[in-house]
């Protein structure tokens, strides 16, 4: 079997090493490794292969603290120290972005550290299994490691059994969701919400005085019992409330760093005209319109623009409007309408916003800032923007997920 070494990380479960002149891509590897590999599939340009045996460790590598790894899928760099991990993410957003848009971009302190890498998720989402049994799927298959805790959630989140038990094989996932003095349970069932759900969901409330709110989703229905409302503090003294079932960042300590730095490359000042799309709940459009932006947030959900809506009412955000429409329509919209927003802020989901930058491009705004937690999509989208002469001003990554490859980004563009 070959022997390779592994030279970089890549932005997935990946390490990456080269054998016979191909690149060889192999999970659970850390570079600095040297490894005897089996190759496991091969493409046009590179190889996929397992680690048969750890020739010579890296001086990064650590065994991994959690109990259910390797088998649970969750936590693909936790077999890394943190301090690495950090370098690394650092490493593969500079090279990424760098390859892409011809920049040189400075790795050493480009990623933010989480201030824990254990402990930081202010929700989980398990998979529910037979005879109410929760744990996450095993790595690279839809079979479920049945867990008892999870060391990346807040101390304070328990495992929904009661309820995961009461609903049966009607739930596939539950999510538990907490804020400082609220627990939220939030059941995905394979069918309409029915009475009985309803019944059962509100017998699991009353025997358990921790949950303060259950919701129950199938697609489009959705229907709740209790306290379903959470609150999250955007920056210091602005919180806001939502549902506990609408997206919300996992990592709270750092999304208020991210917020800080969104509003540091905006620049805002009174009566400021910023578009803020895929917007949310508000966490970027209520701190601008704190600051005195006319913002126009837009979201194509619905139960986030209410909510972002009914916030900015309650903190007396007056100038700030939120619609619920896809942001791509929207943009194209306000171009005909002869918008001009000085600023323009998106944060759009893993895949980008490929069809939005040409009408982003249109709308000549000044200044743009990307926030992504995708490097790949970021960059493509980025190399429309740069093609429209925005200049890359700013990058700054944030690490929202310890112990996995994921990282949060933000990009400031200029226009020049």
């Amino acid at each position: 079997m070959p022997q390779i070494e592994i030279s970089a990380m890549t932005f997935g479960p990946f390490g990456v090493g080269r054998h016979d002149g191909k690149a060889v891509m192999v999970p659970g590897a850390v570079a600095g490794d040297k490894l005897e590999v089996e190759i496991v599939s091969e493409r046009r340009d590179y190889a996929v292969a397992k680690i048969r045996e750890v020739v010579s460790a890296s001086a990064d590598r650590r065994v991994a603290p959690c109990p259910y790894l390797p088998r649970c899928g969750g936590c693909d760099w936790q077999h890394i120290d943190y301090s690495a991990q950090v370098r690394f993410k650092g490493e593969v957003v500079a090279r990424e972005l760098g390859y892409t848009l011809g920049l040189e971009i400075d790795p050493v302190g480009l990623v933010e550290p989480a201030p824990a890498e254990f402990g930081y998720r202010s929700r989980i989402r398990l998979r529910v299994g037979a005879k109410g049994v929760l744990g996450f799927y095993e790595a690279g298959s839809n079979t479920i490691v049945e867990i008892d805790s999870c060391m990346v959630a807040e101390a304070g989140i328990r495992m929904p059994l009661h309820l995961a038990r009461s609903l049966g094989k009607r739930v596939e996932e539950i999510e538990v969701v907490r804020d400082n003095a609220r627990e939220v349970q939030v059941a995905h069932l394979k069918k309409p919400v029915s009475d009985e759900d309803l019944r059962r969901a509100q017998n699991v409330l009353e025997a358990d005085s921790e949950i303060a709110g259950i919701v129950l989703r199938a697609g489009t229905s959705r229907a709740t019992v209790g306290n379903t409302a959470i609150s999250i503090e955007l920056e210091p003294e602005l919180s806001i409330d939502v549902d506990a079932d609408l997206f919300s960042q996992v990592n709270r300590a750092q999304n208020q760093k991210l917020v800080a730095s969104v509003m540091e490359m905006a620049a805002i000042h009174e009566s400021s005209p910023v578009l803020d799309l895929f917007c949310g709940a508000g966490n970027f459009s209520l701190p601008a319109s704190r600051r005195g932006a006319r913002v126009t947030g837009v979201d194509d959900d619905a139960g986030a623009i209410a909510a972002a809506a009914r916030n900015a009412e309650r903190l007396k955000f007056r100038a700030a409007q939120f619609i619920a429409m896809k942001a791509s329509a929207t943009a194209d919209f306000l171009h005909r309408a002869r918008y001009r927003p000085e600023v323009i802020i998106l944060d759009p989901p893993r895949t980008g916003a490929l069809d939005l930058m040409e009408p982003i491009v249109k709308l000549r705004a000044p200044a743009v800032i990307y926030v992504s937690c995708d490097v790949t999509t970021l960059a493509r989208d980025l190399r429309v923007l740069a093609g429209a002469g925005y200049k890359i001003n700013r990058v700054r990554g944030f690490d929202f997920f310890p112990n996995t490859h994921h990282v949060e980004i933000a990009v400031h563009a200029l226009l020049t």
